[in-house]
């Protein structure tokens, strides 16, 4: 039986393909990066307007990611700068920015100073608004997180899938109810593995740049086929 007032949805994202779409263009892979954070800007939007969506997370750098070439990770730093400074349109939307990786001063981190500023400013700027929130997984892998959270759990004397939860980056990140994964890859790699738990998978052929509105109501409707 559905619950008579459900929560807000929680979709989460692998931003998959700005290299093959810059690619097929003859671009630079750095183009596809630009890319896919303004279509990223345009999900928030879109996300922002449907009332059923009350988290959106996505994948935005690995802790796998920091083996790409040097130039590559550097443009990709910038964006994310560029990213989580959007203050003014997340607050015209009324959407509050998260943030989950490995924490600044844990050993192995690797977010530089001037990215570690934007995320910690961005989050305080928005703070105050109502809204969906948005979570970007920067310096992530859900392996360190698992590792992190079971350590933790120990300390307190019990390893359990409670103490588990409540050690993760983000405990009151609810579960994904829609995983997103584009560009034709059908993996979920390193990413939320402990919160996508029973959730449904929605693969699309689509690059990340060309993502868009409609794409993400067609992953929403995924949970209506499957209730079905």
């Amino acid at each position: 039986m559905t619950p008579a007032n459900p929560r807000p949805l929680h979709i989460a994202c692998i931003m998959d393909g700005n290299g093959r779409w810059a690619r097929r263009r003859g671009l630079p892979r750095t183009d596809g990066h630009t890319a896919g954070e303004e279509a990223l800007a345009e999900v928030v939007r879109s996300a922002a307007h449907l009332k059923n969506i009350g988290w959106l997370t996505v994948f935005g750098f690995s802790t796998e990611n920091w083996v790409r070439p040097r130039t590559e990770v550097r443009h990709i730093l910038s964006l994310h700068r560029k990213l989580f400074s959007r203050t003014e349109e997340m607050n015209s939307n009324n959407a509050r920015t998260r943030w989950i990786g490995r924490p600044f001063t844990d050993k192995g981190a690797r977010t530089p100073v001037y990215v570690q500023k934007a995320i910690t400013k961005a989050i305080a700027d928005t703070a105050h608004n109502t809204g969906m929130a948005v979570t970007v997984a920067f310096d992530y892998g859900s392996r360190a997180e698992l590792i992190r959270a079971a350590q933790r759990a120990m300390k307190e004397g019990v390893v359990s899938p409670e103490s588990i939860e409540r050690n993760l980056y983000d405990p009151t990140l609810p579960a994904v109810d829609v995983l997103v994964r584009t560009s034709g890859e059908t993996r979920i790699s390193n990413f939320m593995l402990w919160q996508i738990k029973g959730c449904a998978v929605y693969f699309t052929e689509r690059t990340w740049p060309d993502f868009n509105a409609q794409e993400l109501n067609e992953a929403v409707a995924v949970l209506t086929h499957r209730a079905a």
